[in-house]
């Protein structure tokens, strides 16, 4: 049983609740850091950095802490399609993304007092056409707004999916198995209290 303190560097919930399901125990702490994209930047070398400065951040307020965490964004034809800046641009980054394959990539560091490690995680998704009004009808939902690539798998954007190479959790905001590999690495692990279990209460208690 580990008795690590883990914190979780996010304010996204859909991380919160990937993390919490699988029963780690966990605690949030939000990273402050200026998301911009690098000039000459890779969508790869993109969400690997910003990962570790996330990380970096938190672990450097909370010593003695192992701290998690990660940025994910989509790729499309080799432009980078992060949240929506407008009504405008989030209708044109789903026209975009119908009837095409993008892919998702997640980057994921892991720091504490004595090491770091990062590592990114990249998934084919495959939309079908949509058609204006889906695309309009979807837009107005709500549920696009603040999601890379301008759509959420965990939601309604699902009906849209034809299919996924690679992690599926990648693609909400967090690979599951390749996280908990190196969360295993850093002496945290999934054998933990009895009270503990998949629902993800315990995460979110801490969040």
């Amino acid at each position: 049983m580990s008795t690590r303190d883990l914190i979780l560097a996010s304010s996204s919930p859909r991380r919160r609740e990937l993390l919490g399901q699988i029963g780690v125990k966990f605690r949030i702490e939000k990273p402050d850091i200026d998301e911009v994209l690098a000039e000459g930047e890779t969508g790869a070398t993109y969400v690997c950095r910003l990962a570790e400065e996330k990380a970096s951040v938190v672990a450097q307020r909370q010593e003695g802490s192992v701290v998690l965490a990660a940025d994910t964004t989509v790729v499309l034809d080799g432009d980078i399609l992060e949240k929506p800046l407008s009504d405008r641009h989030g209708i044109e980054m789903l026209r975009r993304l119908s009837g095409n394959m993008h892919e998702v990539l997640t980057g994921v560091a892991l720091i504490d007092g004595q090491k770091r490690k990062s590592f990114v995680c990249s998934s084919r998704v495959f939309f079908r056409e949509l058609s204006d009004e889906e695309i309009v009808w979807y837009w107005n939902t709500g549920e696009p707004h603040d999601k890379a690539g301008g759509y959420g798998l965990q939601g309604i954007g699902a009906a849209f999916v034809t299919a996924i190479e690679g992690s599926y959790t990648n693609v909400i905001g967090l690979p599951l198995a390749e996280t908990v590999l190196l969360l295993r690495d850093f002496g945290i692990n999934l054998m933990q209290d009895k009270e503990i279990n998949g629902s993800g209460a315990e995460g979110r208690r801490y969040g």
